[in-house]
């Protein structure tokens, strides 16, 4: 088995030329840039202090490199991430305390068992019970709070809570003691970062630059702000003027320990840790897939689980808070070139000279640019739109992603998240506990089969084809009982019915004992009942039971097959009862000896009796 197996960096490096290490080092440097004002604000965002970030931003990204799948995906504190840390941890101890941060390394590092237990069970398919609508309301709603979250840091006042109803009144109570130094550089900040955003790039693009250059420049607005606005705080002494600064930042690299290992303090944090692993992990791919398909490479999920786990188990062992890949980052060190994932421990470098050498003047950087930072970025993240897209194509969705949007802003984010993922699963039980399914008939001249209900299609009064369009299982198994012997008594002379099951992948027990049922119901209505295009690993199974030795019909290879056979045979039926029922065939008369394969009919002429059917829906 080659290294690459176990560490992909190995493949990465196979053949890797100077001018792959030249666009790495580059993309590392414009990543460094903007990665250090976020690694602070993301920090205040979760309630600890600013060094949190950036050690947050050294070790997991060496350990990403190494196992991560993705060449351009930066992993480091993001926003998401970052509310439901301050989420999860506000009834443990005060926000910035020793308790606190030592609740936010074991934090990290449960999240980082929990995504390396996934990835070694292969559980990457488990963040698909995240439905789109649930995760995109839990987003946006996330959004707003965190928005909500830094509107103190703008107005220089003492506001908090834990959700938006909390906040709201927090801030209305303090409003009055805002600091107007401090909302003048909130404001600033904000609008300069919104005009940068929109404008940057197509006027550098107007004066000549080129449009990959303009991009990074536009991105890089926030590096801008936080050194004059830090300047500005220096020179004036705004720290006197009641102006929040971030302070003291600890210089020096973080020590490697073991986080607390009080049992109770991970059983409290257990279930917080699983959430914010599915949510980092599911945002984490969706970005890494995005880039990937760009350049033709591809990702393997479960390896990105191990990837991600190992992240945050390097996080919560070397001072840091629990971790995943950035959207805006991403983008960033993709367009600036990232060949390689040596890109983000090149990042993990030039965050670590930062450590050493820039804390002293990043003490004087004012809270409300990192504020207002936050509140820019997070913009991006707000799709309020959405809810009536998605209510005008699925009203069930469109309700499971509002719920999730309202209950996350007035209960939280843990309420929110908790209640999108039982709203998925209910609504996926409920469309699936009732399938669709058709009766359809044969479309004249052809082998195809169509709804009844939509097209024109040839059938037989005495044969009824059952489409059936999911797979059989516990939820919907007497649903399909039901439906068949509705079939049954609204058609009194059918002496067959076929289930067509060329969209069943799965019978499970529950739906082979509703087929017994059916079987039998239909035998002692004298109906066979036959099945066709049964897929191979379902038949496998099926050969093999009471069920299929004791269908009354057969298994047809097609649907036409069956037509064919069943059409002629009930046409012949009903000829011999006109002329006195001499030679009559049973329609429940036994099958063929092998009761698990139906015969492969010879072409014949269709020149029996039929119905054509035109329906009324479009």
């Amino acid at each position: 088995m080659t290294p690459s197996r176990w560490i992909p960096l190995f493949g990465w490096l196979h053949g890797y030329r100077r001018d792959a290490l030249a666009s790495d080092l580059l993309a590392a440097l414009i990543v460094t840039l903007m990665l250090v004002p976020q690694a602070l604000a993301y920090a205040l965002l979760a309630g600890l202090p600013p060094e949190v970030g950036l050690y947050a931003s050294m070790l997991p990204l060496v350990l990403y490199a190494l196992f991560g799948t993705s060449a351009t995906l930066a992993v480091g504190p993001v926003a998401v991430a970052s509310l439901m840390t301050a989420s999860a941890l506000s009834g443990i101890a005060a926000p910035g305390s020793a308790e606190y941060v030592g609740a936010a390394l074991v934090l990290a590092a449960l999240s980082g068992l929990v995504l390396v237990g996934m990835g070694l069970l292969r559980l990457g398919f488990l963040a698909n019970f995240l439905s789109h609508p649930v995760i995109s309301g839990f987003v946006t709603a996330s959004g707003i709070l965190i928005a909500a979250s830094q509107l103190r840091h703008v107005l220089g006042v003492e506001a908090s809570g834990h959700n938006l109803v909390e906040m709201g009144a927090a801030l209305i109570v303090g409003i009055k003691e805002t600091n107007a130094i401090t909302l003048a550089i909130g404001l600033g900040v904000w609008a300069y970062l919104l005009i940068c955003r929109r404008h940057l790039k197509s006027g550098l693009v107007r004066l000549g630059v080129s449009a990959t250059a303009a991009e990074l420049l536009a991105k890089a607005a926030p590096v801008s702000a936080v050194i004059v606005t830090t300047l500005l705080a220096w020179g004036l002494g705004l720290g006197e003027r009641g102006v929040a600064l971030v302070g003291e930042v600890p210089s020096g690299l973080p020590t490697l320990a073991l986080p607390s290992l009080q049992p109770e303090l991970w059983s409290t944090l257990l279930p917080a840790a699983v959430l914010i692993s599915l949510v980092g992990f599911v945002e984490s791919v969706s970005v890494a897939q995005t880039l990937a398909a760009k350049r033709r490479q591809r990702i393997d999920p479960n390896r990105e689980l191990i990837a991600l786990g190992l992240a945050n188990l390097g996080a919560g062992t070397s001072g840091g808070s629990p971790v995943s890949g950035g959207f805006s980052r991403s983008v960033v060190n993709f367009e600036a070139g990232a060949a390689t994932p040596l890109a983000g421990a090149f990042t993990a470098v030039g965050i670590a000279v930062a450590t050493l050498t820039l804390t002293t003047p990043l003490s004087f950087l004012p809270k409300a640019t990192l504020a207002a930072t936050i509140i820019v970025a997070v913009g991006t993240l707000i799709d309020l739109p959405a809810i009536k897209r998605t209510w005008d194509y699925s009203r069930a969705d469109g309700a499971a992603m509002l719920a999730t949007l309202v209950l996350t802003l007035v209960h939280g984010v843990e309420s929110g998240i908790l209640v999108g993922v039982g709203l998925s699963l209910g609504l996926h039980l409920y469309r699936t506990s009732r399938p669709h399914s058709a009766v359809v008939g044969r479309v004249p001249g052809s082998e195809h089969f169509r709804n009844v209900q939509r097209h024109a299609v040839e059938t037989d009064e005495r044969l009824a084809i059952l489409r059936v369009d999911e797979s059989l299982y516990f939820a919907n198994a007497r649903y399909l009982e039901d439906t068949v012997m509705e079939l049954a008594a609204r058609q009194p002379g059918l002496a067959h019915i076929v289930l067509a099951c060329q969209a069943v992948n799965v019978i499970d027990a529950s739906a082979l004992e509703s087929l017994e049922a059916i079987n039998a119901r239909l035998k002692d209505a004298d109906v066979a009942l036959h099945l066709a295009e049964v897929k191979g690993p379902v038949m496998d199974r099926l050969e093999h039971t009471v069920f299929c030795r004791a269908l009354t019909g057969r298994v047809f290879l097609s649907t036409f097959d069956a037509w064919r056979a069943l059409h002629e045979q009930a046409t012949a039926e009903t000829s011999q009862a006109a002329c006195g029922g001499a030679g009559l065939h049973d329609a429940a008369s036994p099958r063929p000896s092998d009761p698990g394969l139906g015969p492969i009919m010879e072409n014949a002429p269709v020149d029996g009796r039929f119905h054509a059917h035109r329906g009324d829906s479009p």
